[in-house]
C-alpha cells in the first residue's frame, strides 16, 4: 500500500480526477485530492490555465506544499499536467519521496535547482500525438528525466488528447485509461516490495 498525493490538473478537481483517485484506492492505497483551486472548475483548459495565471504559478506551488505539509515524508506525488509542477517539485526537493507519477506533463529537471533524487523512481505518461506534451517540450523533459533517474520509464499512448484518463471530459480514452491504470498500479505495487 501507497500514500498518494494526487494534484489535480488545470481544469480543477474535475469528477474525472476523484474517479481516478477511487481507483487507486479500490487497489487499497490511500490518496490525498487537495484542491488547489478552492472548488472552481472550468470548462476547458484555456479557462483554467486563465485563472492559473491570475493566480500565480507560485501561489500553485505554495498550496502543493501546503497540503504536503501535514502528510508523512514518505508519499507517492503524482499530477495531471498542471498537476505536476508541485508534484514534481515535491518529488525532487522533499526528503522521503517514495516515487512520482506524472500524466501528461514533466518540467526539466533543472527547474527546481537540484538533480532528480536517485532512490525515487517514477513514470511519465503521455500521448505522442498531444500537443501540449510534445509541442511544448514536456515529452523532451520527460526523456531527460528518465535518463538521470536510475528507476524511470516513459509511456507513451496512441493519440492526441491532453487529459486523457480524465472520464468526466471529452477528451478522455478509456483504452489508454485502462493501460495506464494498469502500469500504475504495478508500479505502485513495486513499491510496496
Amino acid at each position: 500500500m501507497a500514500e498518494i498525493l494526487l494534484f489535480h490538473h488545470a481544469q480543477g478537481l474535475t469528477p474525472g480526477v476523484i474517479a481516478f483517485a477511487d481507483e487507486l484506492r479500490h487497489a487499497g492505497h490511500i490518496v490525498h485530492t487537495p484542491d488547489l483551486f478552492d472548488g472552481r472548475t472550468f470548462d476547458s483548459i484555456e479557462s483554467g490555465m486563465k485563472f492559473v495565471r491570475e493566480l500565480g504559478f507560485e501561489e500553485v506551488m505554495a498550496r502543493g506544499e501546503q497540503a504536503a505539509a501535514s502528510l508523512p515524508q514518505a508519499l507517492v506525488y503524482a499530477g495531471f499536467s498542471l498537476g505536476v509542477v508541485p508534484a514534481q517539485m515535491l518529488a525532487q526537493t522533499r526528503p522521503g519521496a517514495q516515487g512520482a507519477l506524472f500524466f501528461y506533463s514533466c518540467v526539466p529537471v533543472s527547474e527546481f535547482g537540484q538533480s532528480w533524487p536517485p532512490d525515487v523512481p517514477v513514470q511519465v505518461h503521455g500521448m505522442d500525438a498531444d500537443p501540449y506534451f510534445v509541442d511544448e517540450g514536456d515529452i523532451d523533459a520527460a526523456r531527460e528525466l528518465i535518463a538521470e533517474a536510475q528507476n524511470g520509464e516513459l509511456f507513451l499512448y496512441s493519440g492526441d488528447q491532453h487529459y486523457f484518463a480524465d472520464s468526466s471530459l471529452p477528451s478522455y480514452n478509456a483504452q489508454a485509461t485502462v493501460l495506464l491504470l494498469q502500469r500504475v498500479l504495478a508500479f505502485l505495487l513495486t513499491l510496496s516490495h
